[in-house]
């Protein structure tokens, strides 16, 4: 099994017919239904069922192309690493970041990046919290930023100042005081958090409404759904609307966003100078 049969099956599994992978691919049919069947035949296993319509993965099939999607991935991410490493602070950075952090990544501090290193390219993948620590842990990505709670297992951290958090209300469902609002002055009030969110929030005071992406919670208060709980440097990158804005009072839901990357991985020197730069996220 080797990484171009890999390449192919992927395209097989994604276009569903054998005739659109070649297309895809830019060669012709006999030689992708050859490599297919070398790749069964290698493996003692039926990947596909063929079908009038075309294809459909078996359960191993499925299976192959969960594990080959990111063996491509991680080859691609080495050969990428690799070449930075021999030419220096040129090539790809690739990084990682969750919505929740949107407010202070991508940063200026990235952009002073790109401008002292005219040759750098970045690319930035985005997910939630798991995924991104995936990303990092799986090599797909050297450099991953994300928010507490986290896992800190196999990464090691940078983390920022911590942030209080915010909510954010609409006018029908003004709550606290003029700048600020406690727990318990929230008892009764609709509350929208993403699932990280909720994980630091008393058992008592459960929000109605979870969302994925700390900017959808944004967006929801905004549209009067309920009272958004959102770290305060998101809203530098959200629109509130007409909702005021006030500090959560509780000190023990504070936050803070942290740069992380691999135990025990050396970083690319340009990894090395996105960390330096990122610094305390601020």
């Amino acid at each position: 099994m080797n990484l171009k049969q890999l390449e192919y099956f992927v395209a097989i599994a994604e276009e569903g017919q054998i005739t659109a992978a070649a297309r895809r691919l830019h060669i012709s049919q006999p030689p992708l239904s050859y490599e297919l069947a070398q790749l069964e035949r290698e493996l003692d296993t039926q990947l596909v069922r063929r079908g009038p319509r075309g294809v459909t993965l078996t359960e191993a099939g499925r299976l192959l192309y969960e594990r080959a999607g990111r063996i491509l991935a991680m080859a691609t991410a080495t050969a990428r690493e690799v070449s930075s490493v021999g030419k220096g602070l040129t090539g790809t950075l690739s990084i990682a970041t969750c919505g929740s952090v949107a407010g202070l990544v991508p940063s200026a501090r990235l952009g002073e990046l790109a401008a002292h290193h005219p040759h750098v390219t970045l690319e930035i993948h985005e997910g939630d919290v798991p995924s991104v620590i995936d990303l990092v842990k799986g090599g797909i990505v050297e450099v991953g930023i994300v928010r507490t709670p986290f896992p800190t297992a196999e990464l090691r951290c940078r983390y920022a100042p911590a942030e209080p958090l915010v909510a954010v209300m609409p006018p029908a469902l003004e709550r606290g005081d003029e700048m600020t609002v406690s727990l318990d002055q929230l008892a009764d009030a609709p509350l929208i958090c993403d699932r990280r969110g909720a994980l630091v929030l008393p058992d008592e005071t459960a929000p109605f409404c979870l969302t994925e992406d700390d900017r959808t919670t944004c967006a929801a208060a905004a549209a009067g759904l309920g009272i958004g709980l959102v770290p305060q440097t998101l809203l530098t990158v959200c629109d509130t609307g007409s909702c005021f804005i006030k500090t959560v009072t509780e000190k023990s839901l504070e936050t803070r966003a942290a740069v992380i990357w691999k135990a025990g991985r050396a970083l690319s020197p340009l990894a090395e100078r996105a960390v330096s730069l990122l610094g305390k996220l601020r």
